[in-house]
């Protein structure tokens, strides 16, 4: 049924109303978000538009100039014209960050030129830690697999290009390539984190790696693990110190498998050790143990002790318990 003029009219001014109420509402809202945004003292209100995603390019424009591949180029010889362009699209795009986070365009300029230079030595890297994947997983066919479909690669790859910049004390851009990893793949590598070579991380999803992690060569990691911190200093005015040794250090040949959290600055996993599934630890382990959760193996001393884990000297196969943290 048609509706009547008064109807009608009564309509129309209600939506009026609630326009205008809306505005008001929106005008308001926006200046206490403003009010709150300059009240944030640790803010820099510095112009950031865009940074992000000229980040992310960038970083993907740095893989693609090592690894043709991930960039959806033939798997063969990259023409050089092709290489010199992606290097120097990602180039400019670092030199331009850095001249909005450093103080002066000098130190900038320095910056990118160590970066470059240094772009070589992380290309071989990769190439180990791509060896690594190829040889510690048996489900992989191909370093164009491993490339194309395995999310470690991209996780290590822009890890080891913010570690770079990391190490010249840049701030935010480093944290930013890592977390755009994160984004992608659900693999946490804080940049500060020292890794080294034929580093490869199985299946991969919820690995938390932190800042002040020590990693050696030839370690192996499953999804889940945590190398996490155990506990947060606090200083007078009540506020967390930083810059200290907060995560644990893990020697060479290690395996962690999935699951597993190891917690604290003071903690350090042996070389050639390994650390079962879901198991929780915060104490050191010495060289060549294995560390098994309760539920995987129970023995008396563990019963008698409580203990949430049993360490082994040569293995899960041996049945004799010989060392209890």
């Amino acid at each position: 049924r048609p509706l009547s003029f008064h109807t009608a009219f009564c309509l129309l001014k209600r939506g009026s109303d609630m326009a205008r109420d809306l505005n008001d509402i929106l005008k308001k809202t926006s200046g206490l978000l403003a009010l709150a945004d300059r009240e944030l003292s640790f803010i820099s209100g510095g112009d950031f538009a865009g940074f992000r995603q000229r980040t992310e390019r960038m970083t993907d424009l740095f893989i693609a100039a090592m690894f043709p591949l991930f960039a959806g180029e033939p798997s063969g010889q990259l023409p050089e014209r092709r290489r010199d362009g992606y290097l120097k699209e990602a180039s400019e795009i670092l030199l331009s960050a850095l001249k909005q986070v450093l103080p002066d365009d000098a130190e900038a300029d320095a910056v990118l030129i160590r970066f470059l230079e240094q772009l070589p030595e992380v290309e071989q890297l990769l190439h180990k830690d791509l060896l690594a994947a190829y040889q510690g997983d048996p489900a992989a066919r191909s370093a164009d697999e491993i490339i194309l479909s395995y999310p470690a690669f991209p996780a290590v790859s822009t890890y080891r290009l913010a570690h770079v910049i990391y190490q010249e004390w840049v701030p935010l851009i480093p944290r930013m390539m890592t977390e755009y990893a994160h984004r992608l793949t659900g693999i946490d590598i804080h940049p500060g984190a020292s890794i080294g070579d034929h580093f490869f991380i199985d299946h991969g999803t919820g690995v938390v790696i932190g800042e002040t992690t020590t990693i050696g060569s030839h370690v192996k990691l499953y999804q889940h693990v945590t190398l996490g911190a155990k506990s947060f200093d606090v200083g007078e005015d009540g506020t967390l110190v930083k810059g200290i040794k907060r995560h644990p250090d893990i020697g060479d040949h290690v395996v962690i498998y999935a699951g597993a959290t190891i917690l604290g600055g003071n903690t350090k996993i042996g070389a050639h050790c390994v650390i079962g599934g879901n198991v929780w630890l915060t104490h050191s382990v010495s060289p060549g143990k294995t560390v098994l959760a309760r539920s995987e193996v129970m023995s008396d001393a563990m019963l008698r002790d409580n203990l949430p884990y049993t360490v082994f000297d040569d293995g899960p196969q041996q049945s004799r318990l010989s060392a209890m943290l």
